[in-house]
């Protein structure tokens, strides 16, 4: 027995495929600030994190959600 095949199967609503992650919101990352300097962020779709350039860390974004605790925070080089 086979199952029918779902369109769009492995792709989001906007066509990317799904292991792109999870899209953030644009007005969360617009209201969003860096806990540490309290400066914008910006988006990186490819690693899913978010970025503080002025602190030098990339908060991840787990299931969809940014995780914004300093200590979960990968350092960025130099």
């Amino acid at each position: 027995m086979t199952l029918p095949e779902k369109e769009g199967l492995g792709t989001e609503q906007s066509g990317l495929p799904a292991s792109s992650g999870p899209r953030i919101d644009p007005r969360l990352l617009e209201i969003l600030v860096c806990p540490l300097t309290k400066t914008t962020l910006e988006y990186d779709p490819t690693r899913q994190e978010l970025i503080s350039r002025s602190a030098r860390l990339a908060y991840p974004i787990r299931d969809g959600i940014p995780i914004m605790l300093p200590e979960e925070a990968r350092a960025l080089p130099d």
